[in-house]
């Protein structure tokens, strides 16, 4: 699993204890899915081009570095909606799509109802965001959208995944790295993480 990034984080694996307990309401739910998302970020972007920029300190004159890559965030509806004030904090200039994507209770396959990306992008990465790595159908329709669009550099960024899930990515999208706050043990009958958290968008938004 050479392209999974597993997060060792002490603030990532706290924040996702809080996260999974039963007992946490659906604000802090919010609260708990922006701080993880926002530190999954961090550790996804480290390898981003900059180029250099002559600036003036207080003090002196020196070359700086500022992005040369432009980020795109595509959230999966309507749970991966959560997580993107989390990255937006960190990169606020990031430009945002939305692909609407749900899961066929008897096929358990990604169904497309929302799509409303530009001809062409202006992006040169896209984040991919998405709670939950489950079975990887909406995952990899979801990257697949992004590649027929043009994206050349994409990633995967997750709270929870399940190993059904990463080898879904892995085997259709080898080259998509999958950054991680933990990797569970197995998906259940009807294709949820154990132990996972239970329905991340039912929890963000109240309506379990």
């Amino acid at each position: 699993m050479s392209n999974v990034y597993e997060s060792k984080h002490p603030l990532v694996a706290h924040k996702l204890s809080r996260l999974r307990d039963v007992k946490t309401e659906p604000k802090k739910f919010r609260e708990l899915v922006r701080e993880i998302a926002a530190l999954l970020a961090y550790e996804a972007t480290a390898d981003l081009a900059t180029t250099p920029r002559e600036l003036e300190t207080p003090l002196a004159k020196m070359t700086g570095q500022e992005l040369q890559e432009k980020i795109g965030l595509v959230p999966i509806l309507r749970a991966g909606l959560g997580m993107v004030e989390g990255v937006w904090s960190l990169m606020p200039s990031a430009e945002v799509w939305h692909i609407g994507l749900y899961r066929d209770e008897h096929t358990l396959k990604p169904v497309e109802y929302y799509n409303k990306l530009p001809t062409e992008p202006r992006v040169s990465v896209c984040l991919i965001l998405d709670p939950m790595l489950a079975t990887g159908g909406s995952a990899t329709a979801t990257a697949e959208v992004l590649k027929k669009w043009g994206v050349k550099k994409i990633k995967f960024v997750g709270l929870i995944a399940a190993p059904e899930g990463i080898k879904a990515m892995q085997d259709q999208h080898p080259d998509i790295p999958i950054h991680i706050a933990a990797i569970d043990e197995r998906l259940n009958e009807r294709a949820y993480i154990l132990p996972g958290l239970g329905d991340a968008g039912d929890r963000q938004f109240g309506t379990g």
